[in-house]
């Protein structure tokens, strides 16, 4: 019954996003009310807030499975004997060549229109912040050893960051009218390029 329960769960937190994405693309996020979706969602404002805490986070719930990605990465790459920069480097390749949006290598038309909501909104753009510590957080916790936490948090946050700098240099080539199909050699040269700049620095420690 809890796993029940827990898909349930998921699923109204993807029709209420949904529902809120859909009016935020079509008449902008800042002009949208919160009772506008929970009517859209068919639901109370009360539960929206249940599920929802801030506006900002109904548009940012498609970011919410990836938060704890990375750590998660790294702990399944550990049981396969891979270094965690060998196995963050390995799955950001594969999300290369299945054009998967969190690399930023996606020219679906939905998405491009997500990105352009995101980035052309400052408090979403503020607001992403939060779900980036969060990440940073997650993955340090898989990363740290009982000896230099410092180190885990350090290294955490240049891999974090060498990852969204490579997914919005590969949403700002297609946002500029380039073909994903075009834009992938390119990308998985700078991934390649970008890990090796990563080993290189930080050690074999990770």
């Amino acid at each position: 019954m809890s796993g029940l329960r827990e898909r349930k769960k998921q699923r109204t937190y993807r029709v209420i996003s949904d529902a809120a994405i859909a009016l935020f693309l079509e008449k902008g996020f800042d002009k949208v009310s919160v009772a506008e979706v929970a009517a859209a969602a068919e639901i109370s404002k009360p539960t929206l807030f249940r599920y929802f805490p801030a506006k900002e986070d109904l548009a940012l719930h498609r970011f919410a499975d990836h938060e704890d990605e990375a750590a998660r990465v790294v702990t399944a790459g550990r049981a396969e004997g891979l270094s965690p920069l060998d196995a963050l480097h390995r799955h950001f390749l594969a999300g290369l060549d299945r054009r998967e949006p969190v690399t930023g290598l996606s020219d679906d038309a939905d998405v491009l229109a997500f990105h352009r909501l995101l980035y052309g909104t400052p408090s979403l753009v503020a607001r992403l912040h939060a779900y980036v510590r969060r990440s940073e957080q997650a993955l340090a916790a898989a990363l740290d050893g009982p000896d230099d936490p410092i180190a885990a948090r350090l290294a955490a946050g240049q891999i974090v960051a060498v990852q969204r700098i490579l997914a919005e240099e590969n949403w700002r080539q297609i946002e500029a009218g380039e073909r994903a199909e075009d834009v992938l050699p390119g990308a998985v040269a700078a991934a390649d390029l970008a890990f090796g700049q990563l080993r290189a620095g930080l050690g074999a420690k990770f």
